[in-house]
């Protein structure tokens, strides 16, 4: 059958750069640099690749804090038909090892400050040919802005791609553990960044303007799409550390318009007194996302920044296209018929959303049951992975394994996880991985991770321990975990009992364990909100 193949999603660069050449697209510190500047360097990088020997279909590997470089390694990949892998910068050397391995990625873009990660990858992966370092390369290694320069002006062809051309691995974890590579396209990215335009930040130009909080390798990097295809630049900080101050300062200087974060980094910027101090009256969009808000927080936003809140709810494998809530329906006053407490919103644009019970029948308005969807933004599937994406594909929905329920109207609430899965800072914590480690720990005999409310954090991890042999103590374990599993991951809190509570199959029962941790006033809550 004949057919049209789809766009490359790169061509959303080429497309403004032809359009706004001498507008600003990325800004950080003093520097900016235009948009016909970008693609032209989105090319010499493409052909930098290439005589690497990299080709369509193939995975770069991408270690590195917010900077140009890391923006510009996506759009090459794309446009030469290969697959951008980018990974946590806050991850440990043997995370980052088991990524580049799993990814199969032949070369690795990585931060000269990396370099211990660089040899873990090189260790534990036999596809890995090169190493391009931003900033000063090492012997064996090939510096970014060399070859930039040496394939300067060289325009580079569009790969030709269909629909479902893999284009990005986003990493995801699920119960299961090992993290896995949840396959995103050039079709699915194009309805995406379609329906974020139309449902998140609608009405953006080429006069608005961004800021970049969070990691591009994950949920900002799909929101800076958004900005390119409609021109608008993205303002990066200078420094992977978020100060109040700086960011506020940035608002006003650039007249930010939206921002992609989290509920808590929203928290942290409205709670500063900076805020008083720098016009932040160009904001229409603070989206938030990877954790409903508390209500306090919410309110607290909402009267020093006005009605420009954006709740999205969503996961990897659907880039975030699952349900949204735009300004109109935030409100301040718990009176307020527009206030929508505890609600994630409505269904996206182009997407359905159901709630499922145990034999994937769809349930009454009010009914608590599994959150599931399907439309053009779910993902073509786990890498390497059939048995993942057969479960989470099961019966034509995608399984979020949330629990939920919905109202007459439409609007999604979400009642808990059917997962352990907790999410602290706007990161998510997956309990196996953590307790994998701990288990490790040769006086560690058995070990319960869960996620608890927590003010400042959304969610902080509680291990329960039984040891082996007396006198292990927590700083033992945090040693332990210190340089195998991110700090993020890392429990707050660690208690020490005689045994685990298990269940009559003989699994441990994380919800007797939270209980008797509540009962014996050890935590404060029950279980986050």
């Amino acid at each position: 059958m004949n057919h049209a193949r789809a766009m490359n999603l790169s061509a959303l660069l080429s497309q403004t750069a032809a359009l706004f050449p001498d507008r600003p697209g990325l800004i950080q510190g003093e520097r900016q640099w235009t948009w016909q500047e970008i693609d032209r360097r989105v090319d010499a990088l493409v052909q930098a690749l290439r005589s690497l020997g990299m080709r369509p279909g193939d995975k770069l590997l991408v270690m590195s804090r917010n900077n140009p470089a890391l923006f510009e390694s996506c759009w090459a990949a794309f446009r030469m038909g290969a697959v951008w892998v980018p990974v946590n910068f806050r991850l440990t050397p043997p995370e980052v090892a088991y990524l580049g391995s799993a990814s199969e990625a032949s070369v690795m873009l990585a931060e000269d400050c990396f370099a211990e990660h660089v040899e873990a990858v090189k260790a534990a992966s036999s596809h890995l040919r090169s190493v391009v370092t931003i900033g000063l390369p090492r012997a064996d290694e090939l510096g970014y802005e060399a070859l930039l320069v040496a394939h300067a002006d060289a325009p580079a062809a569009m790969a030709q791609v269909d629909a479902d051309h893999p284009l990005w691995y986003f990493y995801t974890s699920g119960t299961t553990g090992r993290p896995k590579a949840a396959v995103l396209t050039h079709g699915q990215l194009a309805f995406v960044v379609t329906n974020h335009l139309a449902d998140l930040i609608p009405g953006t130009t080429e006069h608005d303007c961004s800021i970049a909080v969070a990691p591009l390798s994950h949920g900002a990097g799909i929101h800076a799409l958004l900005n390119v295809a409609r021109g608008a630049p993205t303002v990066l900080l200078a420094s992977d550390r978020l100060e109040p101050a700086t960011f506020w300062a940035l608002v006003e200087r650039h007249r930010v318009t939206n921002v992609f974060t989290v509920p808590t980094i929203v928290k942290m910027l409205v709670e500063d007194p900076a805020i008083d101090r720098f016009d932040h009256g160009s904001l229409r969009y603070v989206v938030y996302a990877g954790a409903p808000m508390y209500r306090a927080d919410q309110k607290r936003a909402l009267q020093k920044l006005g009605k420009v809140l954006v709740q999205y709810f969503g996961l990897g494998e659907v880039t975030g296209c699952i349900t949204v809530l735009p300004p109109a329906m935030h409100a301040a006053d718990d009176d307020d018929p527009d206030a929508h407490i505890g609600c994630c919103g409505r269904a996206r644009t182009g997407m359905e959303v159901a709630i499922l019970d145990a034999r994937m029948q769809p349930v009454p308005a009010g009914t608590v049951g599994e959150i599931c969807c399907r439309g053009p933004a779910v993902f073509a599937g786990y890498f390497n992975n059939p048995e993942a994406t057969q479960n989470a594909l099961r019966g034509g929905w995608f399984h979020t394994g949330d629990l939920g329920r919905m109202d007459a109207r439409g609007l999604l609430y979400i009642t808990g996880r059917e997962s352990d899965m907790y999410i602290s800072g706007g990161s998510n914590v997956y309990p196996r991985e953590v307790e994998e480690i701990l288990l490790m720990h040769p006086a560690v005999r058995e070990v319960a991770v869960l996620g608890i409310a927590d003010e400042k954090w959304g969610e902080v991890g509680v291990a329960v321990i039984v040891a082996s042999q007396p006198g292990l103590t927590a700083e033992q374990l945090l040693h332990h975990l210190d340089g195998r599993c991110a700090k993020y991951r890392w429990p707050r809190h660690i208690f020490f009992w005689d045994a685990l509570p298990k269940s009559g199959y003989g699994k441990v029962a994380k919800t007797d364990i939270r209980q008797r941790l509540v009962e014996r006033g050890d935590v404060k809550e029950a279980a986050a909100t």
